[in-house]
């Protein structure tokens, strides 16, 4: 069985906001950066810029929708994207 490709996506988050339900950041995977606002409360995402942007938004989604409850503004993260950047 072939191995899926692999890229490592590198988070960091800037703001974080119980009060407003907001997280605030930036992803970085392969050569590729994006900001991002995940509005937890909603479950909505906004990745900015557009180019790439269909290559992170389900993974970060994912990643964002199971560990928001841990993530703290200063800190640093990673996951796993199963493609090839």
């Amino acid at each position: 069985m072939a191995k899926l490709p692999e890229t490592t996506a590198y988070l960091s988050v800037t703001y974080h906001s119980w009060q407003h339900g907001m997280i605030v950041g930036e992803v970085q995977a392969a050569n590729y950066r994006w900001n991002f606002q995940w509005f937890f409360t909603q479950g909505r995402l906004l990745v900015e810029p557009s180019l790439g942007r269909a290559l992170i938004k389900e993974p970060l989604s994912r990643f964002l929708e199971h560990s928001d409850y841990l993530l703290e503004p200063g800190g640093n993260y990673t996951f796993i994207i199963r493609a090839q950047l």
